[in-house]
């Protein structure tokens, strides 16, 4: 990966399709998993539709894992040069105000990068998750915080998380992951009943930040990288854990909608079902 990531970002991008095509193939499991959810949350499409949307969706995840070399070690020039972004004045509007913030990202295929740049530009703070691989979560930690970001472990006393938020920093916050059943509230996402974290709503009360939701995406022919901010979430939090999250919900599906093709649709995000109901996958 520290070798492709001397390579010209076009060149990945045309390889990454060639190599999702292959992976597409190779590896039935993850592309039964991504098939699956496109048939929950686009019913209305017909199978060619789902079909061609599913080969899209492995591109882009090859893509990007062979672009992770770049945003892992390229240049801060470099990486600075390849990304664009669209309505920072939703994030600057509220730091200047001395507002905490607290930046609502989907896992999209390139989530890494919009982390990373925002870092480069604000002081900032994120969640991670470590990795069993011990040479892996050394690597993917000092990637994520080589540009000045704090990276706080999830099961972590994260009190000094809310402080920093408080006090005006920017949180970039990945929420769509399934908690299992004990942490669970079931929120619909694309009218699936879905197991939702119910974190957002505390952290955007505890600390009194404003939420703006962001998405990051792969440009075509290997262009670089768009990150995309949303009006700030309104009338939110509400105080109500069940309405937060499917507020919440609401926001990511509307993200998802704009960039079918490069969200995680590999993760089994429906894996914990409501009680009674069927297993998904």
């Amino acid at each position: 990966m520290r070798i492709l990531s001397l390579m010209p970002l076009p060149f990945l991008y045309y390889v990454g399709g060639l190599f999702g095509d292959v992976l597409r193939v190779c590896v039935p499991s993850r592309r039964h998993i991504a098939s699956r959810n496109l048939q929950l949350c686009f019913p209305d499409q017909s199978a060619l539709e789902h079909k061609l949307l599913l080969r899209r969706n492995f591109r882009n995840t090859a893509r990007m894992f062979l672009l992770s070399g770049f945003v892992w070690w390229g240049t801060k020039k470099a990486f600075d040069q390849s990304i664009t972004i669209k309505n920072e004045h939703y994030l600057a509007n509220a730091n200047n105000k001395g507002q905490g913030v607290i930046l609502l990202a989907p896992h999209f295929v390139a989530m890494e990068v919009a982390g990373m740049y925002v870092s480069s530009r604000y002081p900032s703070v994120s969640i991670y998750q470590n990795n069993r691989n011990k040479v892996l979560d050394k690597l993917m930690l000092q990637a994520r915080s080589r540009f000045g970001g704090k990276m706080f472990e999830r099961k972590s006393d994260l009190k000094s998380l809310i402080r920093s938020i408080r006090d005006g920093m920017i949180c970039y916050y990945l929420p769509d992951q399934d908690p299992g059943p004990r942490r669970a509230v079931f929120a619909p996402f694309f009218n699936v009943p879905t197991a939702t974290w119910p974190v957002l709503g505390r952290m955007a009360r505890m600390t009194r930040a404003v939420v703006l939701p962001c998405t990051a995406r792969i440009l075509e022919g290997g262009k670089g990288f768009e990150v995309i901010l949303d009006p700030p979430l309104e009338d939110f939090p509400t105080g109500d854990t069940q309405l937060d999250s499917e507020i919440m919900n609401r926001a990511i599906e509307q993200c998802v909608r704009r960039l079918p093709d490069q969200y995680f649709w590999v993760h089994k995000r429906f894996k914990t079902r409501p009680p009674g109901s069927e297993a998904i996958y």
